[in-house]
C-alpha cells in the first residue's frame, strides 16, 4: 500500500468533493510489474532466419508491388494496394482449399474460415475507402471506372460489365475484374456458394464508399468501381503463388503455409502505413482522424491473430513433416517463430512507440524529476469532458496496446496446438522460476501507458470514495 495525498495529486477544483467520508489521504494499491530475468529485447531474432523466412515467402518480390507508386495523386494507394493484394490472395486460398485432394482434410471448416477472413478483410478495406472520402485532400484520388456515364452503352466485345435497369429511368452497371479469381470462383461449383457470399459482403460493406471493388458486386447504388485490375494487378500477384521450395517439396500444407503468412505480410504492410498515418495525423493535431485510425489499427491486430489461427486447420501430422522438410527450428531457447517476420517486428515497435505522443496530446510536458504532470493532465482531460477528441485518441491508442498483445498470447496458444507445449516455450525443459520465453514478455510487460493507467485508478478510487458504496446499494435495489 501506498500512502499518497489526494489533495496534491487529485485536480480537486474542477470535480467537486462532497462526501464527508473522502479524507485527505487516499490508499491506492499499485501492482508490483512482471519482472523479467536474463532476457534481453524480445523482439530480435537471426539475421539469417529472417532472410530465410522472406526467401520462402518471396517477400522482396511482393514488396515491389506493394512500393510501386502508380497512380502518384492518390495519397492511399500505398495503404490500400496490399490490403487489396491480401483479398486477392484469400480467393486462391479458396481454390487450394477446394481442390484438396487429401480425404482427411476438413473442407467445411476451412471454408467457414476463409468466408470469415474474407469478410473481416472487407469490412477493413471498406474502412479505408471510406476514410480516404472524409480526408479532403485525399477524396477524388482513386483511379475509378465511371461507366454510369456511357448510359449503359458497352463495347461488343471483352466488356466486363452488365446493365440493367431500376426504378425506371435509373441505370445500374455492375463491373467485374478480367484477371481476380472471385468471378472464376463464382463460376465454379464448389466455391459458387462462397463467392456470392463474397460478393453480396462487397455489397454492404462500400455502401458508404464513393465507390466499389468492381469484382462482380451487384452495385445497387450505381457507384463507380474502383480500377481494380489496374491496382491490385492480379497476375503479377499470382505468378508469385508458389515457393521456392515447391518442386522439392510433396506436402499439401506447403501451400496452405506459403499462402497463410503472404496474406498475413500483406496486412502488416498495410498496418506500417496506418501507424505511419497515425502518427503524422498527431503531429498535424488532427486527433478525430488520428483516433479513427488507431481503432482501425486495433482491429487490423485482431484480423493478424485471424490469419495466424488458420494454423489450428492444418493437419498435425503434415505440418510438422513440412516443418522438419523446411528446417525450421528456433535458433536460440528465446526465439519466437513469429519474430522472424521483420514487419511483424517493426510494427510492434511502431505500436509501442506511440506512447511518446501522450504529452503532445494533453499538452503537457514530462516532468524531468518524474512528478506526476502527465497523469494529471490525463486527469483533467477525463473530468472536464471538453475535449472529447483527445478523450477518444488515448482510448484508441490503450485499444492498440490491448489488441496487440492479445495477438502475441494467441499466437503462443497457436503454438503449443501445432507444435507442442515445449516448442512454444523455446524447447527449454527446465526453466527457472524467473525466466520467461520471448513472447510471454511481450505480453506480461506493463502497460505502455502508465500515466493514463495511473489517472483512471485515481478517478476509479475519488468516485468509489465520492458515492461511499451508495451505487452499490441502489443497483442491488
Amino acid at each position: 500500500m501506498v500512502d499518497l495525498d489526494w489533495k496534491a495529486k487529485m485536480v480537486s477544483s474542477d470535480i467537486p468533493n462532497k462526501s464527508p467520508k473522502l479524507s485527505n489521504k487516499l490508499q491506492v494499491s499499485i501492482p508490483t510489474p512482471f519482472r523479467f530475468s536474463n532476457i534481453s529485447s524480445p523482439l530480435s531474432t537471426s539475421a539469417s532466419a529472417s532472410s530465410a523466412y522472406d526467401y520462402y515467402l518471396r517477400l522482396p518480390e511482393l514488396k515491389k508491388l506493394w512500393e510501386t507508386k502508380e497512380f502518384p495523386a492518390w495519397q492511399n494507394e500505398r495503404v490500400l494496394k496490399p490490403a487489396l493484394h491480401a483479398l486477392e490472395i484469400t480467393f486462391r486460398f479458396i481454390s487450394i482449399v477446394l481442390s484438396d485432394p487429401r480425404s482427411y482434410s476438413n473442407r467445411r471448416e476451412w471454408k467457414r474460415r476463409l468466408e470469415s477472413l474474407t469478410t473481416s478483410q472487407i469490412e477493413l478495406i471498406a474502412m479505408l475507402c471510406e476514410d480516404e472520402n472524409e480526408d479532403k485532400t485525399a477524396a477524388g484520388t482513386a483511379p475509378i471506372v465511371d461507366l454510369t456515364s456511357s448510359n449503359g452503352v458497352l463495347a461488343r466485345e471483352s466488356s466486363s460489365a452488365e446493365v440493367w435497369k431500376l426504378h425506371g429511368e435509373t441505370t445500374v452497371v455492375s463491373r467485374t475484374s478480367k484477371d481476380s479469381l472471385l468471378p472464376r470462383l463464382a463460376t465454379w461449383q464448389k466455391s459458387e456458394d462462397a463467392a456470392q457470399k463474397i460478393l453480396y459482403t462487397i455489397e454492404c460493406e462500400m455502401r458508404r464508399c464513393p465507390y466499389t471493388l468492381g469484382l462482380g458486386e451487384p452495385n445497387l447504388s450505381g457507384k463507380p468501381s474502383l480500377d481494380y485490375d489496374a491496382v491490385c494487378k492480379p497476375n503479377d500477384l499470382h505468378a508469385l503463388k508458389r515457393s521456392p521450395y515447391d518442386h522439392c517439396i510433396e506436402n499439401h500444407e506447403n501451400a496452405t503455409l506459403f499462402t497463410t503468412h503472404q496474406i498475413l505480410e500483406s496486412w502488416i504492410q498495410t498496418a506500417k502505413q496506418v501507424l505511419k498515418r497515425i502518427a503524422s495525423r498527431i503531429d498535424a493535431e488532427i486527433f478525430e482522424t488520428a483516433a479513427s485510425d488507431c481503432y482501425l489499427m486495433e482491429r487490423i491486430w485482431k484480423l493478424l491473430a485471424e490469419i495466424e489461427d488458420l494454423h489450428l486447420l492444418m493437419d498435425p501430422d503434415d505440418f510438422l513433416h513440412l516443418k522438419s522438410q523446411l528446417l525450421i527450428k528456433p535458433v536460440n531457447e528465446t526465439e519466437a517463430f513469429c519474430f522472424r517476420s521483420k514487419g511483424l517486428v517493426e510494427i510492434t515497435k511502431m505500436s509501442k512507440e506511440l506512447k511518446h505522443k501522450v504529452p503532445f496530446i494533453l499538452g503537457a510536458e514530462v516532468d524531468p524529476k518524474g512528478g506526476p504532470r502527465i497523469q494529471e493532465a490525463a486527469m483533467r482531460l477525463y473530468s472536464e469532458k471538453q475535449e472529447g477528441n483527445k478523450v477518444f485518441l488515448v482510448q484508441a491508442l490503450q485499444a492498440i496496446e490491448g489488441a496487440l498483445k492479445r495477438f502475441f498470447y494467441g499466437y503462443k496458444q497457436v503454438l503449443v496446438v501445432v507444435m507442442g507445449s515445449l516448442e512454444a516455450k523455446g524447447n527449454r525443459v527446465v526453466a527457472g522460476s524467473g525466466s520467461v520465453d520471448s513472447l510471454s514478455q511481450v505480453f506480461l510487460e506493463p502497460t505502455y501507458f502508465p500515466s493514463l493507467d495511473a489517472a483512471k485508478t485515481y478517478l476509479g478510487e475519488f468516485w468509489n470514495h465520492e458515492l461511499g458504496g451508495s451505487g452499490l446499494t441502489r443497483w442491488k435495489k
